[in-house]
């Protein structure tokens, strides 16, 4: 069914296109048509239970931040079979984010340019959500990230005040924490990076989290992870798992979208034309596995989650056997559909 609709839904703007497809499952999921439609489909959810940083997991499948930066979809995404969910990446305040248009396909490559910026509510839209969400029980257990970020017009020196106002915000309706600090469309964030400035930003966290605990016992502890850029030399990734070592945080996300735009495919004029922003999807693959690797071989016991370049269930099992606890996608749904969640979701 996908590979009729995708014709269709590729002759929009991408992100309209997204919109779409997304207002749509929701509208079918309220006159509750969605399931018996997702069936048809061949997607149901998947109970293949997995401990992680103290967390069951249905399975090992998550959706990438990006997709539901709102947290509007977590039903639908839940009824396609995603064991978790990280929503964002949210800031305190709302912001529209970059311009439009902001994302594009690259299909030549199986690829994805975005240049959002942060675009969201806000946490409080957000937590109203959550709040709504949590309402409503459900025997699946999908495990919801947060994924934290500081507003544009924050600068990097107060960084560390928006992460926290974030966490405050959330820790009652979130599973567990990222710390976005490798975006390339905010402009500067990926100085946080740097080792000085990442650790203000988890020595809040980490008093915060300390605060947490003692206040709300009542509630599981809430891990917290951080999520590196690919472009990065390789001593910055392993400068990054020190700090998280050091105090004691749970893991790393590798890795976020790219600004390299070698060997691609598609035509130099249609990729100078989209001009800036990060680049997710196949190109993103083998270099988002080497940094999996990397961590993986100096520290056996950090939990990873594997994201970037994820088109057939064969690239997640790569991530796996990378080192990777957990694997997520986004630009392999756009291009596969249901076909790549039913792939992941039958690895053993």
């Amino acid at each position: 069914m996908y590979a009729l609709l995708k014709p269709i839904l590729f002759n929009f703007q991408a992100e309209t296109a997204h919109g779409l497809t997304m207002s749509t499952l929701q509208t079918l999921r309220k006159m509750r048509l969605l399931k018996p439609v997702l069936r048809m489909m061949g997607l149901r959810p998947v109970n293949k239970p997995k401990e992680v940083m103290g967390l069951t997991f249905p399975n090992v499948l998550g959706m990438a931040a990006g997709f539901d930066k709102n947290a509007t979809y977590l039903r639908e995404l839940e009824q396609m079979g995603f064991g978790f969910v990280e929503v964002g990446t949210v800031t305190p305040l709302p912001q529209k984010g970059n311009p439009k248009p902001r994302l594009f396909r690259l299909p030549p490559d199986q690829a994805l340019i975005n240049r959002m910026g942060f675009n969201n509510e806000g946490v409080e839209a957000m937590v109203a959500r959550l709040k709504d969400y949590r309402s409503q029980k459900s025997s699946y257990g999908l495990i919801i990230g947060g994924n934290i970020g500081k507003n544009k017009v924050t600068p990097n020196e107060e960084a560390a005040s928006d992460y926290a106002k974030c966490y405050e915000a959330l820790y009652p309706y979130v599973d567990y924490f990222v710390v976005n600090v490798s975006s390339p469309n905010t402009p500067n964030l990926r100085e946080l990076q740097d080792k000085d400035q990442m650790e203000k930003i988890i020595r809040r966290l980490d008093e915060l989290r300390a605060v947490y605990r003692q206040k709300h016992p009542e509630l599981p502890d809430r891990p917290i992870l951080i999520k590196l850029a690919p472009d990065n030399a390789d001593n910055v990734a392993l400068d990054v798992l020190s700090l998280v070592k050091q105090y004691q945080f749970e893991g790393i996300v590798a890795t976020n979208t790219t600004i390299s735009r070698a060997n691609l495919k598609s035509s130099s004029t249609d990729v100078e034309t989209i001009g800036a922003g990060g680049l997710s999807g196949a190109p993103l693959l083998d270099r988002s596995t080497e940094v999996l690797q990397q961590l993986r071989k100096a520290d056996a016991d950090v939990t990873l989650i594997g994201v970037g370049g994820i088109l057939s269930g064969y690239d997640a099992l790569a991530k796996m056997e990378a080192g990777a606890d957990l694997v997520q996608i986004y630009s392999g749904f756009i291009y596969r559909g249901p076909d790549l969640i039913r792939e992941v979701l039958a690895l053993d």
